[in-house]
């Protein structure tokens, strides 16, 4: 019985792994999933190839899924190499959920392609996959969770995906097995399931066959050398294999092929279980399938088994466990179809949780409970596209969820790989979001906290706090970290709001304006009426020179490049004319650039540039800057009155312009100061040696102690630049956006000599005329704002969604850049957001909201007048 079992499970000691024993003991038995008995392995093909243009390393469900797509979209000579025999690994016991379901906006499109594949596979390959899709059903038995699934709601109504909240009597109906008593709502996608693992394997390695790719194994790679011309000679016991490029999709050997190379990929093996029931009878008198249940409080997830169960749980982090013997000795060499012992006692707790919301469990007997290795990031989220600083290496490694993933993801891999840029913008996903600050105790620190957070409430503006701070802190941090709520950047802590004594200090996330409100409309009146400092130490800043340092730049970028000594706003366009990136690019002396990105858009952008550097031959020199700059921003009508205090140099309007830059010294400290702000406002940011941050803010806060100088921090910013209509990269613009729907034509120079990227394409996109346009908004709410991807309605339908939004302190209301058809993108035109499960009317205002500072100078130059 599940009850009695488990008491008397807990009586008997259950072993785990030890660092110095073997990793696990074969399992013979089938596992939760499968169609029938366990089939023998296909047999690999006996010939091989010593030339490939893709060699893909790792025979789980996502490198069997890259072949599949590669070989079928026509690339020849694609060739996997797995090291025993396909879905060795993660794979073959994985528990096989298939879900619509993702919080983020463009992996819903990944697990759509996987489920839309999944469908039609069976009859192009001929093999069986044993798809199931019964739906799914995530339940709420609190109050906040009903409004994560309201949140979640208004940014599905412009994807494709099925998706609805459902009261308590429907989850009932359709999962009557339910104890009601604390069910508030669910979140129900009828069109989830679950998928055979090992099936789906072999239909995409069927698949893969048939269109000519090549799998190989038993050959486990020995060795990876990269060559001076970007291929590379990939080695096994079975012989060489030249490349044009490889994959790494090795699943939990990724950190061990990485290595090879001097990479280390952050990742942690954790062990993962769930526990199969043999048949209950009210289960087996059911008359359809019951869909997959997701109790989020209880952080499980069960779904039907044959006739029994499947029950499977997310442990805490103080519970769940971590193989530490494969992250300090890599995986043992033999490891293949092996199982963990298990260790039900770590699970008890979740079971009596389970067996109260489902109590046909209390009377279930246990036939498995399967234990075993899967791969987290530190975020949760896979490493998906090519890796910076190694030619033509690409990663489709860290896949928690592997077997909703591997259809999207070998379709998207594809499609960039053949055609040059991605399919559509996923930068979450981008393995060079991490770097030399993501070291070993940062990973497992964060993997345990995203194990055990896999079920909580997903807020906006959400901070996970494990592993923090890092090597990455600025100068400024022991200064501030008292007085501030910070925020994660990339590795950096940078302040989100500050508080004055007597404010609410604690971290409050909430779907609803909260304690943070407040005191963010005061540091926006401070900046827009006195002068404030912001640390922007995490942007990314790269340092560009050489001899063909301006034709580089002329080829990247859309705008033209800046005289000496001034500054403008870029952008690096895809080949299909869609912004890869947005930069301030700053000549500071003949051929020598400072170029700043966004801290999450570091080795993104980096990337990017080192790659077109080779390809083009160009002869400079780029050099990653970003640790070792800090940057202040001061900002506001009193920043001239209070830096010219601390230096000889002339701040005047005339002298230093809006765009400028110089090399001078505050207070004998040197800095590169840019006559920049995002907030609008006048304001400068100051480059310099991170060691003297400390020091360059001191001096200042003490020179404006008469203009009543203060902090603020990213919050505020965000609300001024949407004041200002100013666009932010990874919101308004990205991979999946063109510059003039985004409304960026002012800084793309169709007309320039050189030829950059995407010109030709951003020619024909504009030939053709736009379909949709960004516009600004205003929407009269009460107590939630905008924060991005909210639906935009218009006659009862959505016909477009939200980029981001704030709070306009200006006008007392709620701001917003949105997406709507060309025919609705007049000012003054009414439309309406979705905000938590609310309509709000919404109208199309003449942006900007607020002037920016050297507009106003403008305007009262000309008439004598400034106008706001």
């Amino acid at each position: 019985m599940f009850r009695l079992g488990a008491r008397l499970l807990r009586g008997v000691p259950l072993r785990s792994c030890s660092p110095g024993t073997s990793p696990g003991r074969p399992r013979s038995v089938s596992v939760g999933g499968r169609e029938g008995e366990e089939k023998p392995p296909l047999p690999t093909e006996t010939k091989w190839k010593d030339r490939a243009e893709t060699v893909i390393i790792g025979g789980g469900c996502i490198g069997v899924s890259l072949a599949y797509h590669l070989a079928k979209a026509g690339m020849k000579d694609v060739v996997l190499l797995e090291k025993s025999e396909l879905t060795a690994g993660s794979t073959w016991h994985a528990a096989g959920l298939t879900t619509y379901f993702h919080p983020g906006i463009n992996l819903k499109k990944i697990h759509y392609d996987s489920i839309k594949l999944y469908e039609k596979l069976e009859e192009e390959t001929g093999q069986v996959v044993g798809f199931h899709r019964p739906g799914s059903i995530r339940i709420a038995t609190t109050p906040v969770r009903v409004d994560e699934f309201k949140y979640q709601m208004t940014r599905n109504g412009w994807h494709a995906t099925e998706q609805y909240i459902i009261q308590p009597e429907k989850i009932q109906e359709m999962f009557p097995l339910l104890n009601m008593n604390k069910i508030l709502a669910g979140l129900y996608n009828p069109g989830d399931g679950h998928i055979d693992p090992y099936s789906l394997t072999m239909a995409l390695a069927a698949g893969a066959r048939k269109y000519g790719a090549l799998l190989k194994y038993p050959a486990p790679v020995t060795s990876l050398k990269p060559r001076s011309d970007g291929t590379w000679d990939v080695e096994t016991p079975q012989g060489f294999v030249r490349a044009n490029r490889i994959v790494n999709a090795a699943g939990f050997w990724a950190r061990d092929i990485g290595k090879m190379i001097g990479l280390e990929h952050p990742l942690i093996p954790v062990q993962h279980q769930y526990v199969v029931t043999s048949t209950i009878p009210e289960v087996k008198a059911l008359k359809r399938e019951l869909p997959v249940l997701r109790d989020l409080e209880g952080s499980y997830y069960i779904r039907q088994e044959r006739d029994g169960l499947l029950f499977g749980p997310y442990e805490s982090q103080e519970k769940m466990k971590v193989q530490d013997s494969w992250v300090n000795s890599g995986v043992p060499p033999d490891f293949g179809k092996e199982l963990f012992e298990s260790d039900l006692d770590r699970i008890m707790e979740y079971v009596e949780v389970a067996m109260e919301m489902v109590p046909v469990l209390k009377k279930a007997d246990i036939i498995n409970i399967i234990n075993g290795p899967i791969t987290y990031s530190p975020d949760i989220l896979p490493m998906v596209g090519p890796h910076q600083g190694v030619r033509n290496y690409w990663v489709a490694i860290g896949f928690g969820y592997g077997i909703i993933h591997a259809g999207g993801v070998g379709k998207y891999l594809s499609e960039w790989i053949l055609h040059g840029e991605p399919p559509f913008d996923l930068i979450e996903l981008d393995p060079n979001r991490y770097g030399k600050w993501t070291t070993t105790q940062y990973t497992e620190a964060k993997a345990k906290e995203s194990y055990g957070f896999n079920n909580i409430v997903v807020y906006p503006k959400e901070e996970r706090f494990a592993g923090r701070p890092t090597q990455r802190v600025s100068g400024l941090y022991k200064t501030l970290k008292s007085k501030c709520s910070m925020g994660f950047h990339a590795g950096w802590e940078q302040p989100h709001w500050f508080y004055k004594p007597g404010q609410d200090t604690q971290y409050r996330p909430s779907f609803h304006r909260t304690n943070w409100f407040e005191p963010v409309g005061s540091e926006c009146k401070q900046v827009m009426q006195r002068v404030g400092v912001i640390d922007l130490t995490p942007f990314g800043k790269f340092n560009i020179k050489g001899q063909d340092s301006i034709r580089l730049l002329d080829h990247l970028f859309a705008n033209v490049i800046p005289e000496v000594g001034f500054t403008n706003i870029s952008h690096m366009l895809t080949p299909k004319g869609q912004v890869y990136a947005e930069l301030t690019v700053s000549h500071q002396s003949p051929g020598e650039f400072l170029l700043i990105t966004g801290s999450g858009s570091e080795l993104h952008d980096l990337r990017w540039i080192e790659e077109e550097a080779v390809k083009g031959g160009y002869n400079v020199e780029i050099q990653n800057t970003t640790d070792d700059l800090g940057v202040l921003g001061v900002a506001g009508p009193c920043a001239r009155k209070v830096l010219q205090k601390l230096t000889s140099e002339d701040l005047s309007d005339n002298v230093f312009k809006f765009l400028q830059n110089k090399s001078l010294k505050i207070s004998n400290i040197p800095v590169t100061a840019i006559r920049i702000s995002y907030t609008g406002e006048l304001g400068w940011e100051l480059y310099h040696r991170r060691e003297d941050s400390a020091a360059l803010y001191d001096v200042i806060m003490n020179a404006g102690q008469e203009e009543g100088i203060d902090n603020f921090g990213t919050y505020a910013m965000n609300s001024l630049r949407l004041e200002k209509a100013f666009r932010a990269w990874g919101s308004e613009m990205n991979c999946d956006t063109n510059p003039l729907e985004a409304g960026l034509e002012y800084f793309i120079k169709l007309n320039k000599p050189a030829d950059f990227i995407g010109k030709q394409a951003l020619k024909q996109i504009k030939a053709m005329g736009l379909k949709r346009r960004l516009v600004c908004l205003t929407l009269a709410t009460d107590d939630v704002d905008p924060e991005g991807n909210e639906s935009v309605w218009h006659d009862g339908k959505v016909v477009g969604n939200t980029t981001s939004g704030s709070y306009s302190y200006s006008i007392k209301k709620s701001l917003a850049f949105a997406y709507v058809p060309v025919e609705l993108s007049e000012v003054g035109q009414q439309v309406e957001v979705e905000l938590l499960g609310k309509i709000y009317p919404a109208y199309i205002i003449r942006e900007p909201l607020v002037l920016t500072e050297p507009t106003r100078n403008r305007l009262q130059k000309k008439d004598g007048r400034g106008k706001i």
